[in-house]
């Protein structure tokens, strides 16, 4: 359902069937019960630093890029390229080896 029609939706309904739908939400989040579930699998980059089990800033300082640039290529919003991809795939199959050159 988009947003116009939860919209219009809402505006349809009364206070009480409004807050007895909340009251219904607030009762199953309560319950641990959920509506919906999505699972999104991680990218190369996200498992490759997961390997490494460093932090995201972490990561990004033996890559030598910022936080954020980390950041859009886990949340696919950017590829990396070049010698980034390289230095992925070594942290994929060598975690270790970017372990040891970021403790130095």
């Amino acid at each position: 359902m988009n947003n116009i029609n939860q919209t219009t939706t809402f505006n349809e309904m009364s206070g009480e069937e409004l807050g007895e739908k909340l009251l219904k939400s607030i009762q199953e989040m309560k319950a641990g019960e959920k509506a919906r579930v999505s699972l999104v699998p991680p990218n190369e980059v996200t498992v490759a630093r997961s390997k490494t089990g460093l932090t995201q800033a972490q990561f990004a300082q033996a890559l030598h890029i910022s936080k954020r640039t980390l950041q859009e290529w886990e949340q696919g919003r950017r590829k990396p390229s070049g010698a980034a991809i390289s230095l992925i795939k070594i942290a994929f199959q060598h975690p270790e080896i970017l372990l040891e050159n970021y403790n130095r």
